[in-house]
């Protein structure tokens, strides 16, 4: 996709600690995708009114405030395998003060725009009030990173995810 995406409806998340994290969740309602093909492997990423999905080889990752699911935060850190596959996430809760919140909002928008393997969106009421997804593969390695950015709670929330292939 080239650029971002202005989005229509409010986010449900604003904050850190509303959002669920989990990797068996079902395919959930998206306010926009972008397949990413990967030398012969599609990553898909989900924009969610909730914050992210993403769906790639057996891994059904979803960081969202989920439906009648009460929030406990991002994990920091998540290892398993799965079917064969070697899974990794990490994630970090950064505080910013306002005008830093906003220069690193600015800087993700640029930093996503117009890359082909990467979907960003932004929600109403603020421009920095954005969730974006970038992936890439090394080898039999697929990884991808996501950003969530709440001006509300002068927080960003970061995650990096790697995917190694059986």
């Amino acid at each position: 996709m080239s650029g971002g995406i202005r989005l229509a409806t409010p986010y449900r998340d604003t904050s850190a600690d509303q959002l669920r994290f989990t990797l068996t969740g079902p395919r959930r309602p998206a306010l926009a995708v972008t397949d990413a093909e990967l030398d012969g492997f599609t990553v898909q990423l989900r924009l969610l009114g909730a914050s992210h999905q993403v769906l790639a080889g057996p891994v059904s990752e979803t960081l969202a405030c989920l439906p009648a699911e009460p929030g406990e935060g991002p994990p920091h850190t998540v290892r398993r395998d799965i079917d064969g596959w070697r899974y990794a996430f990490d994630s970090t809760v950064t505080p910013l003060p306002a005008d830093q919140l906003s220069a690193r909002a600015a800087a993700l928008r640029a930093r996503l725009a117009h890359r082909p393997a990467a979907l960003h969106g932004t929600f109403p009421g603020s421009p920095d009030a954005l969730t974006g997804l970038l992936t890439w593969r090394a080898g039999r390695v697929v990884n991808w990173r996501t950003w969530h950015v709440y001006p509300q709670a002068g927080q960003v929330v970061a995650t990096e995810t790697r995917l190694e292939m059986p």
